[in-house]
């Protein structure tokens, strides 16, 4: 685990939100709440599986008793059968962060999806648009040659950027390629320029840090429970009524358990590919979040001494 920042950043005038990040399983809802109660807030999701109605079980969405005691939003905000995006989630969040001040409360943005939070107080990057042809050249070259031949290319010309892909994901791969083809410069380039100017919000951001290994054992734990209170039963109901290639149903945990009701995977392999992969996409939040220095890094277990010196 990284070492965690002093305890020492506290709440000032201009604070428009309070942003507080982490992995999967890390403990953010719990702190959350605390902050919340003691701070008169309210929470705003940044979880891109909480954003999709139905969705329950398998994304750990604030339970009903939770949601009545402190108010949430971005939960339960689109069908399965629908899309959703960064801009999308923005306009909402916006709107929220909006209302929740008005009502003399402080926004609390709670969440491990770091492209939503990072365009929520940056806006979008203004890297170049798509070219069609561009993209169409490199979709054939994958097909051709493979997606772990893009992969090592991007890895040369944009390491900052591969560390934040995985191999596995042909859309931001093409994407990275597509704009050092347009314009000679890699992707993080962009990236970078837009992180330093100013912030859409003043924004006091809270890392909660777990260790790795405990992190892995919260995961497995945390999978098993889910399965024991209906999720596979839940996965089954959704698709009655959805697509099972929508992309609700792209979100880990459900892709792997299609596959077993579609007959693919046997449950054991179903549940151990959903831990694999849960694992790793807490590795890759990880990188993500400590790779921004403003980010104040605690623990689950000393949040509440951290919340004394936000309020005195």
């Amino acid at each position: 685990m990284r070492k965690q920042s002093a305890v020492s950043c506290q709440l000032s005038a201009e604070t428009n939100i309070i942003i507080l990040c982490g992995p999967t399983a890390a403990g953010k809802s719990r702190v959350a709440l605390e902050i919340a109660e003691k701070l008169n807030a309210e929470i705003i999701s940044a979880d891109s599986q909480q954003v999709w109605r139905g969705l329950d079980i398998g994304t750990a969405k604030p339970t009903p008793n939770e949601q009545k005691k402190i108010p949430h939003h971005l939960i339960d905000v689109v069908g399965p059968g629908d899309k959703f995006d960064v801009s999308q989630y923005v306009t909402l969040a916006d709107r929220a962060i909006k209302e929740i001040r008005e009502r003399g409360r402080l926004p609390l943005v709670v969440g491990g999806t770091g492209m939503y939070l990072r365009v929520l107080l940056h806006g979008l990057c203004e890297a170049p648009p798509q070219d069609k042809a561009i993209r169409q050249k490199l979709t054939e070259e994958m097909q051709e040659f493979g997606l772990p031949v893009l992969f090592e290319r991007l890895q040369k010309i944009d390491p900052n950027t591969i560390r934040k892909i995985h191999p596995n994901d042909p859309t931001r791969i093409i994407r990275s390629l597509e704009v050092y083809e347009m314009t000679g410069y890699p992707l993080s380039h962009f990236h970078e320029k837009h992180r330093i100017e100013k912030p859409r919000y003043e924004a006091l951001q809270i890392g909660i840090d777990c260790d790795r290994k405990i992190l892995c054992e919260r995961i497995s734990a945390r999978v098993d429970a889910m399965l024991k209170a209906g999720w596979l039963e839940e996965v089954r109901a959704l698709l009655k009524i959805y697509d099972a290639d929508s992309q609700a149903m792209q979100s880990i945990g459900y892709k792997q358990l299609i596959a077993h009701l579609q007959g693919r995977y046997s449950l054991e392999e179903a549940i151990a590919e959903i831990k694999k992969q849960t694992k790793a996409y807490a590795k890759r939040q990880m990188t993500w979040f400590h790779s921004d220095k403003s980010v104040e890094w605690i623990t689950q277990e000393n949040a509440v001494a951290f919340i004394q010196t936000l309020i005195h």
